[in-house]
């Protein structure tokens, strides 16, 4: 019962540890509320706690956790994110339709966000920087059956959304 739960079984060796999936992520930023409006306005989180000047814990529409992401405040001498440092490269948040991708170009682009765009075989992904430069991903997963030679690869390539949208819409 490693689960706790009747009947579940483990599904890694004896000694490791059972990750079902990520629950959320917490950045450091200068301004919790500022980042929260940022991800409220992009990603239509909720707020589900604010710290005023401290912290804010926000959610994804249809989400079961209690939230998907934290953010703490630093203050506004506080240091960005630095490529090429060790650290989180990007956090990614997943949409349901490849429609929803390209709606997520145009909200990012809107925002003055977006930074990048790459199909990587298996997913298609966009790419932005909040206000305090920390990377994000937005991307649309190919149905599993669909995977083929992409199955053991991670290849970027340049995205062309409307041929993607044309492929898969």
């Amino acid at each position: 019962m490693a689960s706790g739960k009747v009947g579940s079984r483990p599904t890694v060796a004896p000694g490791m540890i059972p990750v079902q999936r990520l629950n959320h992520a917490v950045l450091y930023v200068r301004d919790a509320d500022r980042a929260a409006a940022f991800y409220e306005q992009a990603f239509g989180f909720e707020v589900v706690e604010r710290i005023p000047g401290v912290a804010a814990f926000l959610k994804a529409a249809g989400t079961t956790n209690h939230h998907d992401l934290g953010l703490f405040s630093l203050g506004p001498d506080a240091p960005g994110p630095q490529r090429g440092r060790v650290g989180l490269y990007h956090l990614a948040w997943e949409v349901p339709s490849i429609h929803d991708l390209a709606d997520a170009r145009q909200t990012l682009t809107g925002l003055g966000a977006l930074v990048g765009q790459s199909n990587h075989g298996a997913t298609k992904s966009l790419y932005g920087k909040d206000p305090d430069g920390n990377e994000f991903e937005v991307m649309w997963l190919v149905p599993r059956e669909q995977w083929g030679e992409h199955e053991h690869q991670a290849t970027t390539e340049p995205l062309d959304i409307d041929a993607e949208l044309a492929r898969w819409g």
